[in-house]
Order: C-alpha cells, then structure tokens, then sequence
C-alpha cells in the first residue's frame, strides 16, 4: 500500500494530485478575486484607449508548446510589437534584451498599468490557464520563443537546464518569483526553476503560494 506522505511528493505529486490541486485552487481564487478583477477592468477602460486583456504573442509552455497567455493590460496597445520594431524604441530594445527581457523604466506602461504589475494584479487572468491546463498554479515562468532564443545566445550553459525546466508547466508563481522577481537574470532564473523541476512536491508548492501574496503586497523586485 503507498503510503499518503509519499502521494505529496516527487513524480507521484506531479503526475497524479498536482493538476487536481491546480483546478481546485484555480476555482477558488477564481471567485475570491472577482471584485478585483471587475476593479482592474474599469480601472483598465478608464485609463487607457484598448483592450482590457495584454495583446502579447503567445508563450512557450510543456515540451515547448505555444500558448495563449491570459493577463490584464498594463501597457499601450501593440507594446511588443513597438518595442521590436519602431526605431524610436530601439534603445530600449537593446535595454530590454540586456536586462534578461525587463525594464526598469518602461514608458510603455500606462497609468494603472505601474500599480497592477508591481502587485502582480495583471497576473490574475492566468487562473483560466490553469483551468484549461496551460499552466500551474507553480512552475517555471513562461518565455515568449524570441527571449528564450536570444537569451540562451547570451547563456549557452543555460540549454541544458532549459531541457528540464519545459518538461512541466509553466506557473502563475514560482519559486524565482519568490525568491526576487525581476532582479534576477535568465541564468540564475533558469537555475533555480530546475532545482523547482528537480525537487518539486506539494509542501513546496503550498510555501511557494503562501510566500506569493507578501511579494504582490510588497511589490518586491517588481518592474
């Protein structure tokens, strides 16, 4: 008979109990944060001429499938886009890839946008991903394919931890965004979402998410 502590860690965790702990936890905060979800739109239409969800290209998520990501807007309309392809952003572009994908002073973010992404609000939508299965509650973070592309240039060593880190779910939270957020750079990044690979289990899990809602609240290496 396997016994039940076993069932909460490792592969058995991961293959069998952690997507049913996904869809229940999802569905929960689902409900809970409605009122900040119809805040943020109003917020969202009042502040800014465009659409209320981000419209970014899709993510790499599981054995390097692509994905829709779901998140609010809290950047002009056509952000990505402008930033790779308009000569006015084309510092900020060499700024953007050399700041592992980030920056710190991004005049693309509208007004509402700076509060929703320091607290992490923008991040709200993606529950619908985790109900239709494109990500975890935990898990590494999802890349757009360019950043991985140019990222991995800068970070040869990091290809062979990338192998790992795509063989699970990206997540909502995770243990890099627990552990800095933004201030961390894409090796150090893929690093530690490798040992999350290596030693995942469901207490980890549990302290990962009740660490996230101290760093929304602290907006703690936030950009």
């Amino acid at each position: 008979m396997i016994s039940p502590l076993f069932m909460f860690h490792g592969n058995t965790y991961e293959r069998y109990l952690k997507r049913a702990f996904d869809f229940i936890l999802a569905s929960f905060l689902l409900m809970l944060f409605s009122p900040i979800w119809v805040i943020v739109m109003i917020g969202i239409k009042l502040t800014s001429e465009g659409p209320i969800f981000a419209d970014v290209p899709e993510r790499i998520g599981q054995y390097g499938k692509k994905f829709k990501m779901y998140k609010f807007r809290s950047m002009i309309v056509n952000a990505h886009y402008i930033l790779h392809t308009d000569p006015n952003f084309k510092h900020l572009f060499e700024e953007y890839k050399q700041g592992s994908y980030k920056l710190k002073k991004d005049p693309r973010i509208t007004p509402i946008g700076k509060f929703i992404r320091k607290h992490s609000l923008d991040e709200i939508p993606q529950l619908i991903n985790v109900l239709r299965g494109e990500m975890s509650m935990v898990g590494p973070r999802a890349y757009y394919s360019d950043e991985l592309e140019n990222q991995q240039s800068k970070y040869p060593e990091t290809k062979k931890l990338l192998k790992k880190v795509l063989t699970v779910k990206p997540g909502i939270t995770g243990l890099w965004q627990v552990s800095g957020r933004s201030e961390i750079n894409f090796d150090k990044r893929i690093a530690i979402d490798a040992y999350y690979v290596d030693t995942v289990s469901f207490i980890k899990d549990l302290e990962i998410i009740v660490k996230t809602p101290i760093i929304m609240l602290t907006g703690k290496g936030a950009v």
